[in-house]
């Protein structure tokens, strides 16, 4: 790689809750690296942004990720020193709200003020467009009707996230934007790409695939001790990306952090969640890793080369998540002589009590669980045993708060109804989220950004 045109970019988070100690290590090798650099935090995932919309509703200033001050506050003052932009996703449902609080975050540091944009166009929610959102879930059949709606929002690509950045933002907070597209958009500022290079555009795709869960890619997700061995777990490095002007990477991490990054990491990463090699689909190109090329150039240091790319989807992939009701809970745990047959001696009890409910689901945790079924079957089929420490788990979701809650008082009162020996209960009760998704054409969902300023 030419060292004179090289962009770096390093993730610091792969989901919203990942550790938020992981920032500092990733700022302190891109400015001892030198040259331009870009730090990512990717936090959203579907359910974290219904939760947020939720959130929104509850505190209209609120729905941003939640860790924002713990991921930004180590390292905001080093990133504007050395010009490190920042772009990510944790604007979330209120990508605004986010950005007045980094600027009181700066504020409350001693710092200037950072040029923050906001990128917008993925909230489908409003009532505007209803009757958009129900022409195409209706290519479904009957899933648009009656859907109690919490959230709708469009996967952006990159084309807003650059042109923030060559506008001047520091900082550059989105809510729904595919996740490949955190390291796109910058790399497509950096290296002044036509925005139909879907070569280019293919490969740094890919980057940002191999960025974008943090971890996994340096081992995390990996390790399965005994037969894929991975050190230093407890603090492990963060992946930072060496791009060219081609859109090749090479992969790697900081300097004295734990886990590994190889040409096994790399591949397990490259693979997961994509359903078609050849057609891997984004919101800025469809994405081909036929012919890809990985080679390791040395400790922790992988190169990614040959992914091609074609013309991008007409469409735009659209969540919308709405309200399916409550899920109920309940856990207790038997131990000693006859545990597994007292559990399952409750179980049996809870579904009498709670017949004409609905489908109950009884796990026997170290037993059957995450193999079992909510019909039951599974554990059922699985002969008594004399596990003599398991932990009894039941589940139930309806549409009826009250009804819900019955399961959370049956499981409570197992403590004195019995079966013997039962302990430990904890019960838990929380409205559920479902999920369907539909395409809308790409040009009725127009992205933009426009910068918030301190104050505003």
């Amino acid at each position: 790689m030419d060292d004179d045109n090289i962009l770096r970019i390093g993730c610091a988070a792969g989901f919203s809750g990942d550790r938020t100690d992981a920032a500092a290590p990733v700022v302190q090798a891109l400015i001892d690296a030198g040259g331009p650099a870009v730090l990512i935090f990717e936090t959203l995932a579907e359910r974290t942004l219904a939760l947020a919309q939720l959130a929104r509703k509850s505190d209209p200033e609120g729905g941003y990720e939640p860790l924002l001050d713990d991921l930004l506050r180590p390292v905001l003052a080093n990133c504007m020193t050395h010009g490190i932009r920042i772009v990510s996703n944790f604007g979330a449902a209120n990508p605004v709200g986010a950005a007045r609080r980094i600027h009181a975050l700066a504020a409350e540091l001693g710092l200037r003020a950072p040029r923050i944009a906001v990128v917008e166009g993925d909230d489908l929610s409003g009532g505007a467009h209803r009757s958009l959102l129900a022409q195409a879930l209706g290519t479904q059949g009957d899933q648009g009707k009656g859907l109690q709606m919490v959230s709708a929002n469009a996967y952006l690509g990159a084309e807003a996230i650059a042109d923030a950045l060559l506008a001047g933002a520091e900082i550059v907070v989105c809510g729904r934007v595919a996740d490949p597209s955190l390291t796109v958009g910058p790399a497509l500022a950096h290296f002044g790409w036509a925005r139909d290079d879907w070569t280019r555009l293919g490969r740094a795709t890919m980057v940002g695939h191999l960025l974008e869960c943090g971890t996994q890619v340096s081992g995390g997700y990996y390790a399965d001790p005994g037969y894929k061995d991975v050190p230093g777990m407890a603090s492990l490095g963060y992946p930072i990306a060496e791009i060219d002007a081609e859109g090749h990477c090479v992969i790697g991490k900081p300097p004295g952090t734990g886990g590994r990054i190889d040409v096994h990491t790399v591949k397990e990463q490259l693979l997961y969640e994509v359903h078609d090699p050849a057609a891997y689909l984004t919101p800025d190109v469809v994405a081909d890793i036929g012919a890809a090329q990985v080679s390791q150039l040395g400790p922790d240091r992988v190169r990614l080369s040959g992914v091609r790319g074609h013309a991008r989807p007409a469409s735009l992939k659209v969540n919308v998540c709405h309200a399916t009701g409550w899920l109920a809970e309940g856990e207790i745990s038997y131990a000693g002589a006859r545990a597994e047959a007292r559990a399952r001696l409750a179980g049996q009890v809870l579904a009498e009590r709670l017949a004409g409910l609905g489908r109950l689901r009884i796990d026997l945790i170290g037993v059957a669980s995450v193999l079992a079924d909510d019909g039951g079957a599974w554990l059922q089929a699985t002969p008594d045993g004399d596990a003599r420490d398991v932990r009894l788990r039941v589940a139930m979701n309806h549409a009826d708060r009250p009804s819900a809650e019955r399961l959370v008082r049956e499981v409570t009162a197992l403590y004195c109804c019995g079966p013997a020996g039962g302990g430990g209960v904890r019960t838990a009760l929380r409205p559920r989220l479902g999920t369907v998704s539909c395409s809308i054409a790409r040009e009725l969902v127009p992205a933009s950004f426009r910068f918030v300023e301190a104050g505003q």
